[in-house]
């Protein structure tokens, strides 16, 4: 199916159908926006509600019920809407044909992106995420970062978006010459070629031991530091190894998440272009010398409420640059390389006024040289704090969980749970299993929560077959291909055109055709507000009322055998729903667990 054959979303359609009737009942233009017809929160009053008539009738100071009987006698006729009426002071409900619906459904399950709008429409965004630093492990502050940020980059893929993932890893800093003198005096080799991570941190922690009793040391790292920035070959080798150790480590705990970057571009990428972000922004005004340092000022007035009176440091008095300078050239790299439309930043909450300053600092140079404010939209995604009980797991370095040690575990725990209801499986077979559901329910924790709340961890309730889990809705897609297996059709088989022949009649059935038709709705609503759990719980309402249509309705001994041909293409989209809602989760959709 082409993009310009595209099925609208039910939402759209009846929100146009609204706007022409209210246009041909002499009210077009009285409205700067059209609020979109909405979902009801009882079938029996409908399918869809609208309030543009209320919203009428308050602006223009008169009856909103009559004007919405007006709306509704100008309605046109369309095979969607079998009735409308108006409800309450002045709401339109619309009822929708059962076969136009059920064909609604098949047209966005066989349309390339599931039926969802092309939002992006070609446009770029660059999403920046994950962020975790060389030389050491990724632990499970990384977690929420990398998760969120991935399902962002789903999403806007989804919508038609092309995306631009950036990993912009902390390779630069002093951290590096402690290194470096760690390696040259303390490098234990063997423990080094078992384990080359583990060796680096454990170097870095000597180093700091050490220093401790010897201050010596940190001047001598500093001018390993500084010969590394000047470019020494030796130095720059052993940079250059551990930045290929931590890469390894880094893309092992990717591929278990299935995340993928299209560019790895940490801060020493940038480093060359500080001086010049210093000295622009000195000779534009918006910085200023201060005791040696330079600062931009945010006044007591600035448009910005968040930085008014604040300081943002980009050079310190040693000369120094700070994580603002190079924020600050990182944008100049990403709009020069790419052009993107939005550019969307994903950490924690406590970052939230370091990103206002620089939005603030980038948009007045940017204002300085005469470029359009509205040029790129600049997104700050963050998320709150995640909140570990006591004793959750044991750990050799203190209180710090290692993310491939979180996933080693909830991938142990998932397959318990596998031998226990599934023994007859070959035993590869249950590995796999495991591994996907471990994966799959540590994710979907996360994403299921809204991302601007603190998150509790939680093994028992990441890991429940019932709920609002990733297993629950995993076994509801396996239970469809179970259905599919002893009817002895592959995924995919299955005729679709049969469910728009009229035999899906019973209320569960019809249930489930309307929260699969909100598919591409929902997809557009986690999108637009940055919250992948508004796409979690649509798919827990599926997967629920997939389940209840399961226990209720006989599909495989039906009546008659186009109710069967109808139950077994609903079955199918029911399938195709949830194993496509699962990938822009990152959720793995096995055909049996």
């Amino acid at each position: 199916m082409t993009a310009s054959s595209r099925p609208s979303t039910v939402s759209a359609l009846l929100t146009e159908l609204v706007a022409t009737a209210a246009a041909a009942a002499g009210h077009d233009g009285v409205l700067d926006a059209l609020e979109p017809a909405s979902p009801t929160s009882n079938p029996s009053f409908g399918d869809y509600q609208s309030n543009h008539a209320f919203r009428l009738g308050k602006a223009l100071k008169t009856n909103p019920r009559a004007v919405a009987e007006a709306v509704k006698a100008a309605l046109p006729v369309h095979p969607a809407v079998v009735r409308a009426d108006v409800a309450g002071p002045g709401f339109l409900n619309f009822h929708l044909d059962d076969a136009w619906l059920a064909g609604h459904v098949v047209a966005q399950v066989q349309d390339t992106r599931g039926g969802v709008e092309d939002r992006g429409q070609g446009r770029t965004v660059v999403i920046d995420y994950s962020s975790p630093n060389v030389a050491k492990r990724m632990h499970i502050g990384h977690m929420r970062s990398t998760i969120i940020g991935n399902a962002l980059h789903r999403l806007y893929e989804a919508g038609g978006y092309r995306v631009v993932a950036d990993n912009h890893i902390g390779d630069w800093g002093t951290q590096f010459g402690m290194l470096i003198v760690g390696w040259r005096n303390w490098l234990d080799e063997a423990a080094f070629a078992d384990d080359a991570i583990g060796e680096l941190e454990r170097l870095y922690v000597k180093f700091r031991e050490e220093a401790a009793a010897d201050p010596t040391l940190d001047d001598l790292a500093r001018a390993e530091t500084a010969k590394l920035q000047a470019g020494d070959p030796d130095n720059r080798a052993l940079w250059l190894k551990f930045i290929d150790i931590s890469m390894v480590e880094f893309n092992g705990v990717y591929d278990r998440l299935g995340v993928r970057f299209d560019e790895t571009l940490g801060e020493s990428a940038y480093n060359h272009a500080l001086p010049g972000v210093v000295d622009d922004l000195l000779d534009a005004g918006i910085a200023v010398e201060d005791a040696g340092a330079v600062v931009v000022r945010y006044p007591d007035d600035h448009d910005v409420k968040a930085v008014r009176g604040k300081l943002l440091v980009i050079r310190k008095q040693d000369g120094a640059y700070l994580y603002g300078t190079t924020d600050l050239a990182t944008l100049e790299h990403r709009l020069s390389t790419w052009s993107p439309a939005e550019i969307v930043y994903v950490t924690d909450g406590r970052q939230q006024l370091h990103f206002q300053q620089v939005f603030a600092a980038w948009q007045a140079w940017r204002a300085h040289r005469g470029l359009p404010a509205d040029g790129v939209a600049l997104r700050h995604m963050w998320f709150g704090t995640l909140k570990l009980p006591e004793g959750m797991m044991s750990t050799r370095k203190g209180n710090v969980i290692r993310l491939v040690e979180l996933l080693d575990e909830a991938v142990r725990r998932a397959r318990a749970v596998v031998d226990e209801k599934s023994p007859d499986l070959p035993d590869a077979l249950r590995a796999e299993i495991a591994e996907a559901v471990g994966i799959g329910a540590v994710r979907y924790s996360d994403l299921s929560q809204n991302p601007q709340s603190d998150v509790s961890f939680d093994w028992d309730r990441m890991l429940a077959m019932e709920g609002n889990t990733a297993p629950f809705l995993m076994y509801s897609l396996a239970r469809c291909r179970s259905i599919q297996r002893k009817a002895d059709l592959a995924p995919g088989e299955t005729p679709l055109a049969p469910a728009a022949n009229g035999a899906l009649v019973h209320e569960r059935e019809r249930a489930l055709l309307r929260l699969l038709a909100r598919f591409p709705e929902s997809v557009a609503a986690a999108l637009e507000t940055q919250r992948p759990n508004l796409l979690c719980d649509h798919l827990f309402e599926i997967a629920q009322a997939f389940n209840r249509f399961y226990f209720d309705v006989r599909v495989l001994d039906a009546d008659s055998d186009d109710q069967r041909a109808a139950r077994l293409a609903l079955v199918e989209l029911s399938a195709a729903v949830l194993s496509r809602g699962l990938g822009l989760l990152g959720v793995p959709a096995l055909d049996r667990m």
